[in-house]
């Protein structure tokens, strides 16, 4: 594959990079790549510190491997640098290829990309933090890794931009899905019905723009172990004896803990008012993440009993 080696220019601006992250104390270097540069070049340029590349063109993901450099393959470009450098971020610190506590110089074009001329540094402990592929091993379940956090990833994105502006809340099953189909029923019209499965894989950056757009409409999404959309505006019907959930949470959590304690899928509730993306399995909230500046953190849970039935 032919590479792109690095200008004149694009030297110092590595150089640059190399100093900075040197004087801040960075983790690592990421660089946003549309092109396939000399990946090796670039490494050598920075003389230590440690190199990550993010991107979403398959042959630059294929030079980076190649030259057995870090690789954060994103699922597409979002519509500003600032948006994809986030996606880059948070999909590092899933990987385990970033810590969430640490500091990070990014590189990336903002006018020519077949070069680097812009540089920035992040305090991932002031702006980011995220579930990482660790977090998510704890959970007890057959649903595969990979289908868990797109779904998971689909949820922040929606809690944390809502849709044209407002606030939107929304909330997805994943797994045993035969089973949830039973315990629910069509509260509207079903939008992914008649569409083949291939064409209803969350893997497709197209799906995942309708899922954002249906979420406002009410009802739960269904989607199975491997990654397949089953149907949307799902009423949940499964009952919600015994359980206990925080206090404030309404009807959405609580349908969302009600059909992961009577199966054995995971739910996810994505609060409207707060953005707040909540995890049940078992009936109980497992893992729970709060908007904060466009990042996420931990928090942690107050529990109180269901209300009681009147009579």
């Amino acid at each position: 594959m032919k590479r792109i080696p690095p200008s004149d220019a694009m030297r110092s601006m590595l150089r640059a990079a190399q100093r900075v992250a040197k004087d801040v104390s960075a983790e690592a270097i990421l660089c946003l790549a549309d092109v396939p540069f000399d990946f090796k070049a670039i490494d050598k340029e920075l003389d230590g510190v440690r190199l990550v590349v993010a991107s979403e063109k398959p042959d630059v993901q294929r030079a980076v491997r190649e030259d057995e450099i870090a690789l954060v393959p994103l699922l597409h470009e979002p519509q500003t640098r600032q948006l994809q450098l986030s996606q880059a971020l948070l999909e590092a610190i899933a990987d385990d290829l970033l810590s969430s506590g640490s500091r990070v110089v990014c590189l990336y074009s903002l006018f020519e990309k077949e070069t680097v001329d812009s540089l920035s540094t992040v305090n991932l402990a002031e702006h980011l933090s995220k579930l990482t592929a660790r977090d998510l091993r704890r959970l007890e379940t057959t649903v595969p890794l990979e289908t868990l956090r797109i779904v998971v990833d689909l949820a922040v994105e929606i809690g944390r931009e809502g849709r044209e502006g407002k606030p939107v809340g929304t909330l997805f099953v994943v797994g045993n899905h035969r089973q949830v189909m039973k315990l629910s029923h069509e509260q509207v019209h079903d939008p992914f019905r008649g569409y083949s499965s291939k064409e209803r894989q969350i893997r497709n950056p197209r799906v995942q723009e309708s899922i954002k757009e249906l979420a406002q409409i009410d009802g739960a999404f269904i989607v199975s172990a491997d990654g397949v959309m089953m149907a949307a505006g799902r009423h949940l019907d499964a009952p919600a004896e015994g359980l206990t959930l925080s206090k404030g949470l309404g009807a959405r959590h609580w349908a969302a803990a009600a059909i992961s304690k009577r199966t054995k899928a995971i739910a996810i509730a994505v609060s409207e008012s707060t953005g707040t993306v909540r995890i049940f399995q078992d009936g109980y909230v497992v893992l729970r993440i709060e908007p904060l500046e466009r990042g996420l953190k931990w928090s942690e849970l107050e529990i109180e009993p269901p209300p009681q039935a009147d009579g």
